[in-house]
Parts: C-alpha cells; sequence; structure tokens
C-alpha cells in the first residue's frame, strides 16, 4: 500500500511527466529509489523522439543511469516509481536489472505488461519478480496522458 513516501516519488514522476509532455514527448515520468536510504538513485522522462531511439521510455533510461552511477547492471532491491504501466520491453529490463519493487500510476490496457497484455512478472521465463503496486496516483498519470494525446489530435 502506498504510503506518503511512495506518494511524494509518484509526484516526483509526475513533474518528470510534465518535463515530457513540454518536450513533446509521450508523458511518462521514471524514479529509481534505494528503499533502505529512500536515496534517488536515478530519474528520467521519455526521449525517443529527442534522442531518436525507440528503446528511451523513462523505465529504460532510468535504469541506465542507475547502472552507470552504481557501476552495476544489477539494481537489486531497488524501487521503480513510473507513471504509466510498463510495456512489456520495460518489464523485461526491469526484471534482468533485479529492481525489487516497481509502484505504478496509470494502468495501460493496450502497451502494458504488467497487469495487461503478457503479464510479464507472471511468466515462468522471468527472471526476476518485482513487487508490484499499481493505481497510484493513476487519476492525475492518467489525465495528463489523455490531456496530451488530446492536445496532439
Amino acid at each position: 500500500m502506498a504510503d506518503d513516501f511512495d506518494l511524494g516519488m509518484m509526484q516526483r514522476a509526475m513533474a518528470l511527466a510534465r518535463a515530457a509532455a513540454a518536450a513533446g514527448e509521450a508523458p511518462i515520468g521514471a524514479v529509481l529509489v534505494d528503499p533502505v536510504t529512500r536515496e534517488v538513485v536515478a530519474e528520467a522522462h521519455n526521449q525517443p523522439i529527442g534522442l531518436h531511439d525507440p528503446t528511451a521510455h523513462a523505465e529504460v533510461l532510468a535504469l541506465r543511469a542507475a547502472g552507470a552511477r552504481l557501476g552495476n547492471y544489477r539494481l537489486t532491491g531497488l524501487t521503480l516509481y513510473v507513471t504509466l504501466e510498463p510495456c512489456v520491453m520495460c518489464a523485461g529490463a526491469i526484471s534482468h536489472a533485479r529492481i525489487g519493487r516497481v509502484v505504478y500510476g496509470a494502468d495501460d490496457a493496450k502497451g502494458g505488461a504488467v497487469k495487461h497484455g503478457p503479464r510479464f512478472f507472471e511468466q515462468p521465463t522471468c527472471h526476476s519478480r518485482p513487487q508490484v503496486e499499481s493505481g497510484v496516483m493513476a487519476d492525475e498519470a492518467s489525465a495528463i496522458l489523455k490531456d496530451f494525446f488530446k492536445a496532439r489530435r
């Protein structure tokens, strides 16, 4: 269950999502935190357009930054806060990084891979299964996405 710290980290992820929208990117933000020290290890927002990189999702960029900062591709036990349900690519990266917990905002019925679609973390071939909490600030996360795409149509 989300506590005040979780809400604060999700608010930080929402601020990153708004920064992504301002840059013309899909408004998704991610924050990686050490749950013991409560230190923010890395954070990012979507940048596939600006970086000309289809893998530049907020989660992947945050994982890359955390790996570089910590000098290890295994980010065992960290908590990932992300504004939208991760896709299959991001779920795979989360599993390989050994993230301990994923907290996300809005469900993604079309592209999500945690609660929807392939339910990646439930597959027998999944290497590492994080604890998952969904729906944290879901209404706000959903509204940011809806407003962004409505303005683009």
